[in-house]
């Protein structure tokens, strides 16, 4: 009884709108009367499985995602992924991309991205359902980052009820492939990006509800070593132990981290050898790269590269391969000033904002979307929340859903010439 309630004085609120832009009081009221439907798209999302290789789960949750975008007047297409930037764990098919533009009265062009894509693998939902406990919404991957595409969604929904179409062109990008680097998707986001005045990305706000301009690049490097099998009895002394040449190369690479500029280096797995008497041949080794700005990764591979010429056994061979998987986002002075843009908004409210302009160590797919932006590009307007990643701990705030739709309509009204 009470969701139809406010289901029919948000329709005589929109009414009322109609003839004239909304005022503040009116955005924060129809804000508020959205928050119920935006839990039960909440509740349809998290109870499809989609985990990154999941492509029948991905399939169905992008079909949710596109019908609630038709309905909501998008014309909505389908991207299979071609341009695919293979890496070591890229998977040989990828999901598809959701993508929907709505059309409106103004010059503006403006982007929402989120992914649909997590973390886990198909089964785990039934040991971690939607539900509700006071004022959390937990379930799989509500935080990263279901919630974020359920924010879209009733942005451009409470948009449409407070006749707000003062922009140009609204595209919502959807992906299916953020938790594994973006191969699919990252060359779609960039060239969707390239010619927007504003991209929102959508990833959590994190337990304090602020909003990031940088996130660290991550790179990953990968040590082969060939050496020669000999019995490690009878005959050591005929082989090359890949095992010793590839602890030689560890050691004399694990100072390259430089905690002042955020470059981080952690040499993270290892194998070697097959048999505990038998010389080891092969050995390989694995790292996590972190930077906060392009040019270090550029310095990072070219210091790695010239180390592993610096050999303990001359006939042991060995190779570094290093790949970015996604590039940092850094801060300008456009994303500085939206993000003061978005403080003031949320004092209306009488709520603080943090602005994170240093990178903590995450990756997201505004790094592409900054890539050749030309308008400032912000991440985390999602929903506060935490978890993410975790086991039956991963929830989002519910009060903070109204504040968040109320903030992301007026970065478009703004954006886009409206004021309330």
């Amino acid at each position: 009884m009470q969701l139809r309630t406010l289901i029919a004085a948000a329709a005589l609120l929109a009414a009322s709108l109609a003839q004239a832009a909304p005022t503040s009081q009116q955005l924060q009221d129809l804000a508020k009367q959205e928050q119920p439907a935006l839990l039960e798209t909440l509740r349809a999302l998290v109870e499809i499985e989609s985990g990154s290789k999941d492509l029948d789960g991905l399939a169905a949750v992008a079909g949710l995602i596109a019908g609630k975008l038709k309905a909501l007047g998008g014309e909505v297409s389908m991207i299979e992924p071609t341009e695919v930037y293979r890496m070591e764990d890229t998977p040989e098919r990828q999901g598809q991309m959701v993508k929907a533009q709505f059309k409106g009265r103004g010059s503006k062009k403006l982007l929402l991205i989120a992914h649909m894509d997590t973390v886990y693998l198909k089964g785990m939902l039934k040991d971690q359902p939607f539900r509700i406990e006071g004022e959390r919404a937990y379930g799989l991957a509500i935080a990263d980052d279901k919630q974020g595409v359920a924010t879209i969604l009733h942005v451009i929904a409470l948009l449409q009820k407070a006749g707000i179409d003062d922009y140009g062109t609204l595209t919502v990008l959807i992906n299916g492939d953020e938790e594994i680097s973006s191969p699919g998707s990252r060359a779609t986001i960039t060239r969707t990006a390239a010619d927007q005045d504003m991209t929102l990305s959508f990833e959590g706000a994190g337990a304090q509800g602020g909003v990031r301009l940088a996130t660290s690049g991550i790179g990953s490097a990968y040590l082969s070593v060939e050496g020669r099998s000999s019995h490690a009895g009878a005959r050591p002394e005929g082989g090359v132990n890949a095992l010793t040449e590839l602890a030689h190369q560890l050691l004399q690479m694990q100072d390259l981290s430089e905690p002042a500029t955020g470059l981080k280096l952690n040499w993270t797995m290892a194998q070697a050898g097959t048999n505990r008497n038998v010389i080891p041949a092969q050995a390989t080794a694995q790292a996590d790269a972190r930077a906060l700005r392009v040019a270090d990764f550029d310095r990072l591979e070219k210091e790695l590269q010239r180390r592993v010429q610096q050999r303990r056994l001359a006939d042991a061979k060995v190779q570094l391969k290093f790949e970015v998987r996604r590039p940092p986002l850094e801060a300008t002075e456009a994303s500085r000033a939206l993000a003061k843009r978005a403080q003031a908004i949320y004092a209306e409210l009488g709520l603080a904002m943090q602005v994170a302009e240093v990178a903590t160590g995450g990756g997201t797919d505004a790094s592409f979307a900054a890539m050749q932006a030309r308008g400032p590009v912000i991440e985390g307007l999602g929903l506060t929340g935490f978890g993410a990643h975790s086991n039956d701990a991963e929830y989002v705030d519910i009060r903070s859903i109204a504040p968040r739709l109320y903030l992301v309509t007026r970065l478009i009204m703004e954006m886009s010439g409206a004021n309330p």
